[in-house]
């Protein structure tokens, strides 16, 4: 089977209620990326889905409340060793409907793209080095990053100096339900290392910055469901006025062995979008 779209029915597991933006609900971005691995590997089984590149969320995909499945749509455009794929809702209006983008990941077959580990492993900051602000994550999560239980996932405390953020993420205690998880891990601990680059942001800007994109995530190990990692946030690039987006890198990892790396994570003000 070729590229083209193909209807997707997620079904709305409970968790999703606790992912929540100005009273609705919102599919979390890392189940969007969940989702379109899942359905390119699919289809196209020789891609290498735990690399990630030109990630963009575009519209946010609102669950509404009571829905226990949403009607969507993957599609997955090839262009020669790469994958597009998009996740899209179809908006019905009185005489006409209209597709609407909410995520974009581009994939590439496993002999085209490299999954090296960084040579060199990145240095965990303990909570003992110097640090210019604690926040206790239930006042975080309070506050700051006001999501429901199930998102929860910063541990402790989170320790902020002007261009870093670090601290522990748990994965939470929900059993995979997609074979694709047994390769790309529990979502949560990258939820959790947003939160902390949204926080971090906090402290340059006058609102919550929101992820719109990354320039790749290389997945080396999955998380695990229970289990905790350590996380470092470090600010590259300050709020421009032509972009109007800060920019990071982060890292999720245990001990010496890294799990995760994200590289020019995106966020911005989303207002109403």
């Amino acid at each position: 089977m070729g590229d083209g779209r193909f209807p997707v029915i997620i079904p709305v597991q409970p968790w999703f209620g606790d992912h929540h933006l100005g009273g609705r609900v919102i599919l979390a971005a890392v189940e969007t990326m969940l989702l379109l691995a899942s359905k390119t590997v699919e289809l196209f089984p020789k891609m290498e889905i735990r690399v990630m590149e030109d990630v963009f969320f575009a519209k946010f995909c609102e669950i509404p409340f009571g829905t226990k499945e949403l009607a969507t749509l993957v599609e997955l455009a090839q262009a020669s060793e790469r994958i597009e794929a998009k996740l899209l809702s179809r908006v019905q209006f009185k005489t006409m409907s209209r597709l609407k983008e909410h995520g974009a990941v581009s994939f590439f077959s496993v002999e085209n793209i490299e999954l090296a580990e960084p040579v060199q492993q990145p240095t965990w900051a303990t909570p003992s080095a110097e640090h210019d602000m604690e926040i206790k994550a239930e006042t975080l999560y309070r506050d700051l990053v006001p999501f429901g239980p199930s998102y929860q996932t910063l541990q402790g405390s989170l320790f902020l100096s002007k261009d870093m953020a670090w601290g522990i993420v748990k994965a939470s205690d929900v059993d995979f339900v997609d074979p694709v998880q047994n390769i790309l891990g529990s979502p949560f601990p990258l939820d959790g290392a947003m939160h902390a680059a949204c926080v971090l942001g906090q402290q340059l800007v006058d609102f919550s910055p929101f992820p719109v994109g990354f320039k790749r995530r290389t997945v080396f190990r999955p998380t695990q469901p229970g289990s905790h990692y350590q996380i470092m946030v470090r600010l590259i690039s300050d709020m421009a006025e032509e972009t109007e987006e800060l920019v990071f890198d982060l890292d999720i990892y245990r001990e010496k062995d890294i799990y995760e790396q994200v590289t020019g994570l995106r966020m911005r003000n989303v207002g109403g979008v």
